[in-house]
């Protein structure tokens, strides 16, 4: 038989020397590097678990000891352990109440007289190993709380069935100005404008039914005080006590939204501004061009201040559709996505 090499702290809380003295050696034919404490009364108990600089790895706890017994030694001790594995020993007179302990935080329970070295070995690892898989799963629960919680963005769960909200971050709070609790008497229907309800059925049943990847991600939600808002959703499905659930990331577009709007407008204007420059403008200036054309076939008749004056004229005309060109030639460039300064 392989014995354990790795390290044990254990604590030992038992008035009979002898029983203390079995479970040493039951236990050393396992374990090549336990330490073991030994305290013979609840009061010893105390100071050790108060003084130690050393975390224990498992309790033993003897239900019977000279200065506290039962249900108050079981309550105590497990206040002062503070997550360590306690494993109650008890005789056959206090075997009923071995198994109440369990529902008090102990652990385990062993009978003393049915030990053996393979029973106490087991005992002592298993319980080690469930605390500690607790305490992981404990901590990982918590992390993904804290992402929840402390993510930025408004994040809500629902139910399928009833559509019913079963939780809400705190960015959802701040965002649609319910609290949690009165977000948790909502149901999506309660956060979306009545013309959106049909939207929302149908979005749904396409995500949940369909399993479309094509169901609507845009819509518009309603905060507290009324305000609408548009919102991005992307949905993931979970499960929650063995029901359908779905938790669903937010993200108000609605300043986005308004900035795209007010682009596409000033785009509008801007087309309509270019037109009247390729259009309005250039066809009173080609007239123009035609009346200096025209006054120039009769030069023979005019003095030269008048020639000269009619030249200066049509250089600035020119000048001036050179212009006109050059901008319809960008704004055509402007309209097409492309750079208006490329060649």
């Amino acid at each position: 038989m392989k014995r354990d090499e790795k390290e044990y702290h254990l604590l030992v809380i038992e008035d009979n020397l002898g029983d203390f003295v079995i479970l040493e050696e039951y236990l050393s034919e396992y374990l090549i590097n336990s330490s073991m404490v030994h305290a013979e009364d609840f009061k010893a108990a105390t100071t050790v678990l108060n003084q130690s600089t050393r975390r224990f790895d498992l309790v033993f706890l003897d239900l019977s000891l000279p200065d506290k017994s039962g249900e108050d030694l079981v309550k105590e001790i497990i206040r002062l352990t503070e997550g360590i594995p306690v494993v109650v020993l008890t005789g056959f007179t206090d075997l009923e109440f071995g198994s109440r302990s369990l529902a008090l935080g102990a652990s385990d329970y062993l009978v003393k007289d049915d030990l053996s070295p393979a029973i106490l070995y087991k005992s002592l690892i298993y319980n080690i190993q469930r605390v500690n898989f607790i305490q992981e799963l404990t901590e990982t629960k918590r992390k993904y709380a804290d992402l929840f919680q402390l993510n930025p963005s408004p994040i809500l769960v629902y139910d399928l069935n009833t559509l019913n909200i079963l939780d809400v971050n705190n960015a959802a709070c701040e965002s649609y100005g319910y609290s949690r609790e009165e977000f948790l008497t909502l149901g999506l229907k309660d956060i979306r404008p009545q013309e959106e309800i049909p939207v929302l059925v149908q979005s749904v049943e396409d995500f949940w039914i369909n399993n479309k990847s094509d169901y609507v991600r845009f819509t518009r939600h309603l905060k507290k005080n009324g305000e609408i808002i548009d919102v991005e959703i992307s949905p993931a499905k979970v499960k929650i006590n063995n029901q359908n659930a779905a938790i669903v990331l937010i993200k108000d577009i609605t300043e986005n939204l308004k900035y795209i709007h007010k682009i596409e407008e000033q785009n509008q204007t801007f087309k309509e501004i270019a037109w009247i420059q390729s259009h309005v403008v250039r066809a009173p200036l080609a007239r123009m061009m035609g009346v200096i054309h025209l006054l120039e076939s009769c030069e023979s008749t005019m003095d030269p201040e008048t020639l000269e004056l009619i030249q200066y004229i049509k250089r600035s005309s020119e000048e001036l559709d050179g212009i006109v060109r050059d901008i319809s030639k960008k704004s055509e460039r402007v309209l097409n996505g492309k750079n208006p300064n490329d060649s």
